[in-house]
This record gives C-alpha cells, structure tokens and sequence, in this order.
C-alpha cells in the first residue's frame, strides 16, 4: 500500500479480525473516554504495599477504535489519553492541502481514521515535536535513545476471517516507549502492554521489525532535538 493506512480493531464486520502482537498479562483499570469510546490504564495489581521502583509503573494503554490507530499510537507514546484527539487529527488532515500529502486517503472526509504520515507529522509539531523518519540503511544503534520520546512505527497488519487467514494486509501504527526504565510495545490491537525491555532489547526489536518488508520507523523527538541532530549518537 502507499505509505500509511491503518486498520480497524479484532471484532471488524463480518468477523474480520487482524492479527496483534503476544501481549503480557496485566489487570486493567477503566481510563476516560478517548476518541468517543473507553480507553484502559493498565495497572500493576493491588498488593497492599506501596509502590516501590521496582513495581510495575501506571502504562496507558489506548485500545483500537475503527482505524484510528495514528491517534492511539501519538496518545500512547505520550502516555496521555487527551494528548490528541479524532476532532484535532481531523481538523489537520481537513487543512493539509491534498497536494501536500504522500497518500490521501477520502475515507479520512468522514472522520473514521486512517491517518497517513503527514497527519502524524503536523500532529507533533502542535505540541513542539517533531518526527525523524528512520533510514533503515542505517542501525539502530546510532540512537541516542536518552534524547528520544517514543517511537512510532509503520508496520504490516495480517487479517482472518474468523480462524482463516486471508491473504490480505492492510499497514498499522503502533507506539513504543519507555516507561519506568523499561521500553514496552503498546500496539492499540494487544490486550496489554508487551514489554520489550532495557535498551539492548529494544534495538533488537527494532532491527527486528526493520527487517520487515514495508515496516517503517519514525522517532518521535523534540524540536530541539530534531534541530540539532541529536538523536544520532554519532552525530
């Protein structure tokens, strides 16, 4: 597909569903009402005992809604459910000129989702940030993971049909980040947050996921940041 359509949650029409990622177990808590529907905090268990570092920190944790997985991917990498929202991701795909983006995408017009880079793009810099599209060229290892906020990545979405597997796939945003030391994947279609882990870990997932056929990279940073190229180690 061109550069970034996204897909709709497990319980689709007719029993179309898409295959996520293994999540890890965790309760979960009811959050405030994102994009015109419930989101959920994932939660450490109540065990009587006072958070400590050790503990599993509070995760947000935005579920999929229609196709809105750019707005549950932006949210959850900032870890704040009101961060953006449908209404604001819309008024800026309904302001880009159609000649300014890679892929419009009309189902947009309606409000349902389906955001492409551009969105993301002009998203960001609303609250200051600014997105480095990754060179797959080059390794992860060259991050200067300390100077970056999270990560958005663009990767391919397998659809079935109840248990068949259809020959079909439709492209996917999906946010990591770092909360309390540890980096988790918190794809919109998991039931949890999965963790990945300390920094080694994750640049193996990342390479990982790279490798990938059309599965893209963008390194969500402030514009400090992006200004002076600091998010290169090497730099």
């Amino acid at each position: 597909m061109g550069s970034t359509p996204c897909s709709g949650k497990g319980r689709g029409i007719g029993g179309l569903q898409e295959l996520g990622c293994m999540p890890w177990k965790v309760s979960k808590q009811k959050g405030e009402d994102v994009g015109g529907r419930r989101s959920e905090l994932e939660v450490r268990p109540n065990t009587g005992t006072p958070p400590t570092s050790l503990q599993t920190p509070v995760i947000y944790h935005e579920k999929q809604h229609k196709e809105l997985c750019a707005l549950h991917a932006l949210n959850n990498v900032f870890q704040d459910g009101t961060a953006f929202s449908r209404d604001a991701l819309q008024d800026i795909y309904q302001r880009l000129s159609p000649s300014t983006l890679v892929t419009p995408h009309k189902k947009n017009m309606l409000g349902n989702g389906n955001y492409d880079v551009n969105v993301i793009m002009a998203a960001l810099q609303t609250r200051g940030f600014e997105a480095v599209w990754w060179d797959k060229r080059r390794d992860v290892g060259s991050i200067a993971l300390a100077n970056v906020t999270g990560f958005i990545l663009n990767v391919p979405s397998n659809l079935r049909w109840g248990p068949l597997r259809l020959p079909l796939k439709r492209q996917h945003w999906i946010g990591v980040r770092e909360v309390g030391g540890v980096y988790y994947n918190l794809d919109s279609k998991l039931r949890s947050p999965d963790v990945i882990g300390t920094d080694d870990e994750l640049r193996k997932f990342l390479r990982h996921q790279l490798r990938g056929k059309n599965c893209e990279l963008l390194l969500v940073v402030p514009e400090e940041v992006e200004v002076h190229q600091t998010w290169r180690s090497d730099n």
